[in-house]
């Protein structure tokens, strides 16, 4: 289950200061996923020691498409994983 559960690297101003800063790092994960899996693919992916993992679900926005048809993006979630003292991931 740990392959499916991120997603993607959240890469943004504020996730750059957090990890440069805290040692925190953003990433898009599976809806259905806890922070127990979450961190355990965290650890496993990048070979790090994972101490806490917050997490947020973002609802999808409303939108119009060109016709003027109504839709919605995806739902999503987010994690902010906060690493021990001295690791790091390098993104880059």
């Amino acid at each position: 289950m740990s392959a499916n559960v991120l997603k993607l690297v959240r890469l943004t101003e504020k996730s750059n200061k957090l990890s440069s800063e805290l040692g925190q790092y953003s990433f898009q994960v599976a809806i259905n996923s806890n922070k127990h899996q979450i961190a355990e693919a965290v650890e496993k992916a990048f070979k790090v020691s994972v101490t806490r993992v917050n997490t947020a679900v973002y609802r999808g926005k409303n939108k119009k498409s060109r016709q003027g048809r109504p839709s919605m993006t995806a739902d999503y979630k987010k994690a902010v994983v906060t690493l021990k003292a001295g690791d790091k991931i390098e993104l880059v």
